[in-house]
């Protein structure tokens, strides 16, 4: 397997993983661990900021692929094979079928702004 086959699979595995954390058959060990992976892959935080060269990107190499891999082995295989399945019709003519999966990432951001907003007015006053 070439590592772009891996790289696409990783990007397949995510949206799994983010339904096998809904699902009641998932283990609570695996909801913890996908709750983590799901909440780094989409969020705009990194371990290592991505400006800084080579080990910004390096936690995205290493560390989110890890966590996908560790991930998978906890949910039970019937589990992520149904996910799975579900993860490839999330998407449907390049639009999300489930909007409301981009919430946290939108509620990151302003929570963002909102500081950053909050720091530069402290710095004028």
């Amino acid at each position: 397997m070439t590592i772009k086959d891996k790289a696409n699979e990783l990007k397949k595995d995510v949206p799994a993983i983010f339904l096998a954390l809904k699902s009641s058959d998932t283990p609570f060990a695996a909801k913890a661990l996908a709750a983590l992976t799901v909440g780094y892959a989409l969020s705009p935080i990194d371990l290592i900021p991505d400006f800084i060269p080579f080990l910004g990107y390096l936690d995205d190499v290493i560390l989110l692929p890890a966590m996908v891999a560790a991930t998978v082995k906890l949910i039970p295989a019937p589990v992520l094979a149904r996910c799975r399945k579900e993860a490839e019709t999330l998407w449907e003519n390049g639009k999300p079928r489930k909007w409301y999966c981009s919430i946290p990432v939108a509620l990151i951001w302003a929570l963002m702004v909102f500081l950053l907003c909050r720091a530069v007015c402290g710095m004028w006053s």
